[in-house]
């Protein structure tokens, strides 16, 4: 990305939000009452804005909104690359950094009356309806790209994100969601209090960073997986998806049709494998 471009990216935006708050607390341990404070995760609304209209409100932790703003649009099917956004920046009237505009290329066309009623139907937190279901899975193309992954590699991921959730260490309230390259070389890690959103922010900084597709790259998310974190990475074009705990059963079927790897319960020397199981190998 050029200097001028990842300037217009994050203009007006800290590059470190105040991720965690402190609270005045009552401690019992041990039979022992004490006074104490204790940091918790920051929540705060974030209103997405395309062209200057409101197209998504959702909860997150501050910080990386630009990639998260960007990521959301990508799994939307409104970008696509790099070169459909202008700028992304805070509008002049918000104090609080807590409203972003997301402006677009001319050649860019958003369908705002269909955005604005899929978004605010599905209240941010996925999708519904098997007419939506069924748009998706023909928005964005299967991946037939044969990129694989050695077992071991991938059992050593969880230890790997685990080691730099900073801001899990101190609050124990945030998800993660991370891109490795199939060698298990860390690219990108964030936290969030969504975890849709902390997958949005993974791949909103590969597109900032103009990866995108990534063919060779795996994402492992710290909670369950669903359909829509199995549709975000197909956004991305990320063929291997991998949690810590379970899949539902849409995320299997989504992952069979999509072309994607589905690893469920990785963790403790052990995992599931439930679709596209030629990858692991």
């Amino acid at each position: 990305m050029s200097a001028r471009r990842s300037q217009a990216y994050n203009r007006g935006m800290p590059d470190r939000f105040s991720v965690v708050e402190a609270f005045p607390i009552v401690r019992y341990e041990g039979g022992v009452r004490r006074e104490d404070r204790d940091e918790v995760a920051r929540e705060e609304p974030l209103e997405i804005r395309v062209r200057g209209r409101a197209v998504s409100v959702t909860m997150r932790t501050p910080g990386h909104d630009a990639e998260l703003a960007l990521g959301f649009l990508l799994s939307e099917g409104i970008i696509y690359r790099q070169q459909d956004v202008l700028k992304v920046e805070p509008c002049d009237r918000d104090d609080g950094s807590n409203i972003l505009n997301v402006q677009l290329s001319p050649t860019v066309a958003v369908d705002f009356e269909r955005l604005t009623r899929h978004v605010f139907a599905s209240s941010s937190c996925g999708l519904c309806g098997k007419a939506t279901i069924d748009a998706v899975r023909t928005q964005f193309p299967k991946i037939d790209g044969d990129a694989g992954m050695a077992s071991e590699t991938l059992l050593s991921l969880p230890q790997k994100m685990r080691a730099v959730q900073e801001t899990f260490a101190r609050t124990g309230g945030l998800h993660a969601a991370a891109l490795f390259t199939t060698s298990g070389d860390l690219v990108v890690l964030r936290e969030d209090v969504g975890r849709h959103n902390a997958v949005d922010k993974v791949i909103g900084d590969a597109l900032m960073k103009g990866l995108l597709p990534m063919g060779d790259h795996a994402l492992v998310v710290s909670g369950r997986t669903s359909f829509e974190i199995l549709q975000k990475a197909l956004s991305a074009g990320v063929p291997i998806i991998a949690a810590v705990s379970a899949p539902s059963s849409l995320a299997v079927e989504f992952a069979e049709e999509s072309g994607q790897t589905l690893v469920g319960f990785l963790r403790e020397a052990r995992m599931n494998v439930y679709a596209n199981f030629d990858r692991i190998r």
